[in-house]
């Protein structure tokens, strides 16, 4: 059991009222979550302040409270103390409370627009198959060997974060990987963790609407990689413009990939169709599960992540050839009649384009593609016209649906999505606001041959309507209209 005093070794404190030497069993920052001696962190946040729900934690058990300022009326019952940084503090302190446990494990960090989860989860599924104990926290789900738990963030808190590797190393795990968003850089989750290596995947059109501009955008991303210690390695991907960039301030050993030949570690597709391709690294072929440019991308990063930490070339290459496509990221679902329907995450216009460009690009002459996508509510609004051209203009038919709503009209954010579309393009486009239907509507169309895209949502089994979660998952809802509607059109 570690005291207050133990825990706040090396904070830089503004003031101590109280007794320093009390026993400490939990940190939080959610009043929610206090129990008996918790030390509760008042974290001034985007949308709340938590200096106001220091009585309700207070009230629950907390035996200590940081804070930026003391309340005017002090409950003498606590210990309190003040900093001039709460997030800075809760950095230090987790790390002290955890006993430093990013130190005793080969952290890495995948930071990118697209692209993150599939090499995180690619990269855990890789070193497993190889023997070694891992963790992965990620978008869609955090495991420690073996044993997974529900997510919420992409990148958890840093209280969360340090239990969740404490927890690692204590299960005996040698990796963790970790999807880094430019959210969490910017609001300090990631603070005080030492990473063995970070990724760079890329850098498009996404989160404008907390960041403001793009160029804020990409220095919280670019934070990251600067930030690595010389021990550390940095990879980037040189294909894209801004990956030279992310590698110039960094102390870390650098290091590049490409599919155009420049770099450490160069691929070239030989193959590709709907099942897999064929990939040329580093002059050595390998039959992979996945399939796509941007999957390409990915397992070149996986690759060259893995030769740096020190795996061996044909070995790291015959356990990729085995691993299967990510949970919601290009998940085919074959239909009756030679249909084919496609499941992918693709929220972004850069990973839209994407998606629907590796589509076309296995599809035959004669075959159509139908793309059903829609756009998240209360998130970026200038991505939705950009969403809605990328998507008419590469399909032969388009749906324009609800993602997730939250708090917006789903008709409004489809009128978003329409806007700059010219007559011709709006021909093409069906809007169908509920997802359920729209889906069900698309699988209608289908004739033999063709392939029905639907984006945006993946992994998700939620809809997300007026601060309520209801149960969704496109792939049950696509198999089941596959199922019901496909057998009616003939071949």
């Amino acid at each position: 059991m570690k005291t207050l005093s133990d825990i706040l070794y090396g904070t830089p404190l503004e003031d101590l009222v109280g007794n320093a030497h009390i026993a400490i069993e939990r940190l939080t920052a959610d009043s929610r979550k206090v129990r008996p001696f918790s030390l509760f962190f008042a974290h001034r946040g985007l949308t709340t302040d938590g200096h106001l729900y220091i009585e309700e934690a207070i009230q629950k058990g907390a035996n200590a409270i940081i804070c930026q300022n003391l309340p005017e009326k002090i409950n003498p019952s606590v210990t309190w103390v003040v900093v001039r940084d709460t997030r800075r503090a809760m950095a230090d302190v987790a790390r002290n409370f955890y006993d430093d446990p990013s130190a005793k494990i080969k952290l890495i960090g995948v930071t990118g627009t697209n692209g993150k989860t599939t090499t995180t989860t690619l990269l855990y599924n890789l070193f497993s198959a190889l023997g070694f104990k891992c963790g992965l926290i990620s978008t869609v789900r955090i495991v420690i060997n073996g044993e997974s738990q529900p997510t919420t963030h992409t990148t958890p808190d840093i209280l969360r974060t340090n239990e969740l590797l404490a927890h690692m190393v204590q299960q005996g795990c040698a990796y963790a990987f970790m999807e880094v968003s430019s959210i969490g850089v910017h609001q300090g989750r990631i603070d005080g963790l030492k990473f063995t290596g970070g990724i760079f995947t890329n850098i498009t059109h996404d989160h404008l609407d907390y960041h403001g501009t793009f160029e804020h955008y990409l220095q919280s991303k670019k934070a990251f990689i600067d930030a690595l210690s010389p021990e550390a390695f940095a990879l980037a991907n040189l294909d894209d413009p801004n990956g030279p960039v992310m590698l110039q301030n960094t102390k870390a050993r650098k290091a590049g990939y490409s599919l155009h030949g420049k770099g450490e570690f160069t691929g070239r597709i030989r193959e590709m169709d709907l099942s897999g391709m064929l990939l040329e690294i580093n002059g050595k072929e390998v039959w992979l599960k996945l399939t796509g440019q941007f999957n390409a991308y990915n397992v070149l990063a996986v690759y060259g992540a893995a030769q740096l930490l020190g795996t061996d070339s044909q070995q790291c290459l015959t356990v990729l050839s085995s691993l299967e496509p990510v949970e919601g990221r290009f998940n085919v679902v074959p239909g009756p009649g030679r249909t084919t329907a496609i499941i992918d995450y693709a929220h972004t216009p850069d990973a839209l384009h994407n998606i629907m460009e590796a589509v076309r690009h296995i599809m035959k002459k004669g075959q159509r593609l139908v793309v059903l996508v829609g756009c998240g509510g209360n998130r970026d609004k200038e991505k939705r016209p950009l969403m809605g051209k990328i998507a008419v203009t590469g399909a032969d038919v388009a749906f324009f649906t609800s993602d997730n709503p939250r708090f917006e009209d789903p008709l409004a954010i489809i009128e978003d999505m329409k806007k700059g579309l010219t007559p011709e393009e709006l021909r093409k486009v069906h809007t169908v606001p509920d997802r359920r239907e729209a889906i069900r509507l698309a699988a209608s169309l289908l004739k033999s041959g063709d392939v029905l895209l639907v984006a945006g949502k993946g992994h998700e089994d939620y809809q997300e309507i007026r601060g309520e979660k209801y149960p969704f998952h496109d792939k049950k809802e696509v198999a089941e209209a596959l199922m019901q509607y496909n057998t009616q059109n003939p071949a």
